[in-house]
């Protein structure tokens, strides 16, 4: 029914545009390889914080203060995995499985973490203070220098 003819069969093999343009695909390929390379190194440390905080009800057992809550006396520096197994939330009575370990993120490679003048092991909140709180410093200090004149 249909007069047209039927198109070529493609073939799966990469059409060849030119040299040029082949080079170029050949490159951007291998740059998009070797990101995904760098990002699966990418590795992201969770440390701890020393912080439990309950599921149900948001407590949060700070291990340097300790407890003096209902379920027993804990003094100051008691870790949490040292509380007994019949350890509750004092809030809302929650067995200790109900909590979980608040941790923060510090971003970066892993091997890149010991270099430096120690802002690699730093988080992002904490970068950000040392950051702003030098370019406010600096502020001060300018406006003091104006201040003498």
């Amino acid at each position: 029914l249909n007069s047209e003819p039927a198109p070529p069969p493609i073939d799966d093999e990469r059409v060849s545009l030119s040299a040029a343009t082949d080079a170029a695909m050949d490159k951007q390929a291998a740059a998009a390889a070797r990101v995904a390379e760098l990002k699966s190194q990418e590795v992201f440390i969770k440390r701890s914080k020393g912080i439990h905080q309950c599921k149900n009800c948001n407590y949060e057992y700070v291990e340097s203060l300790g407890s003096t809550e209902i379920g027993g006396e804990f003094p100051p520096g008691t870790p949490f995995s040292s509380l007994p197994s019949n350890y509750r939330c004092p809030t809302c009575r929650a067995s200790k499985d109900s909590f979980f370990e608040v941790t923060e993120e510090v971003a970066g490679f892993a091997v890149n973490q010991g270099y430096g003048f120690g802002t690699n092991g730093m988080t992002g909140g904490e970068k950000n203070t040392l950051i702003f709180g030098t370019l406010g410093a600096l502020f001060v200090l300018m406006l003091g220098g104006y201040g003498l004149s």
